[in-house]
């Protein structure tokens, strides 16, 4: 278990949790203002980067077999909704109410904010004369790629006061890791998303990780107000 000193002070992991969520808002910001003005040069990267992915896998009809596998089941975000549903009942389970309801509530504000956005925006996914997989709704953000970012951070963040050893911690991360950059991969081979639809779920998923830590982190480290076992910062590795 973790001994109190080893907890960073609450004023460090609030002040890191809001940097890294207002650099990812504004990023997400700017690429969404590029994205509805229908900026060339972005365009014409999420064409290239989208033909060239189709190509492979029109010629790699195995390959597209395992990536719909990967993304229709393994990491599919109702998959990826039920890994913290567990988590959230077994904190529950355990006495940790508040922690629980707290990624309860940030993952439903992330499907929330996802959805609203793909409505707001209303962009076309990319079209084939020979589609490999289909999709429906809007494409930006990519939901796949956003749910797996806010599920993923949410899970290391609980994961980190449970008292896990490095090697738990860093075969954690490494999961988590390969899971949304392995989705992401999967949206864009299958052809059902630009690049910049990817890169909005990163931005988006990580920017409400991040702002749900630093409010988490005010809110139980004020004065009066202890909760024993509370998370740290995500990326953090525990004390072996």
């Amino acid at each position: 278990m973790h001994s109190p000193s080893s907890c960073p002070p609450p004023l460090t992991v609030s002040r890191t949790a809001l940097c890294t969520g207002a650099v990812c808002a504004a990023l997400s910001a700017v690429l969404l203002s590029l994205v509805a003005a229908g900026w060339a040069p972005l365009a014409s990267l999420d064409r290239s980067v989208a033909v060239a992915l189709h190509r492979s896998a029109v010629a790699e009809p195995g390959v597209v077999r395992v990536n719909r596998v990967l993304t229709d089941w393994v990491w599919d975000p109702w998959t990826m909704r039920t890994l913290i549903a567990v988590a959230v009942a077994a904190l529950w389970w355990r006495g940790a109410r508040l922690p629980a309801v707290w990624a309860a509530v940030t993952t439903v504000v992330a499907a929330l904010l996802q959805q609203g956005m793909k409505a707001a925006v209303g962009r076309e996914r990319p079209r084939w004369p020979d589609p490999v997989d289909t999709a429906q709704y809007a494409a930006f953000p990519s939901g796949h790629a956003m749910t797996a970012t806010v599920v993923c951070g949410l899970l290391l963040w609980l994961l980190r006061p449970a008292g896990a050893g490095s090697a738990l911690w860093g075969a954690s991360v490494a999961a988590a890791v390969v899971s949304v950059a392995g989705v992401s991969f999967t949206r864009l081979y299958l052809g059902v998303h630009w690049l910049s639809d990817v890169l909005g779920g990163l931005l988006l998923g990580a920017a409400v990780v991040a702002f749900s830590v630093a409010a988490f982190s005010l809110f139980t480290r004020r004065p009066g107000r202890p909760v024993p076992g509370a998370p740290g910062p995500v990326g953090a590795a525990p004390p072996s």
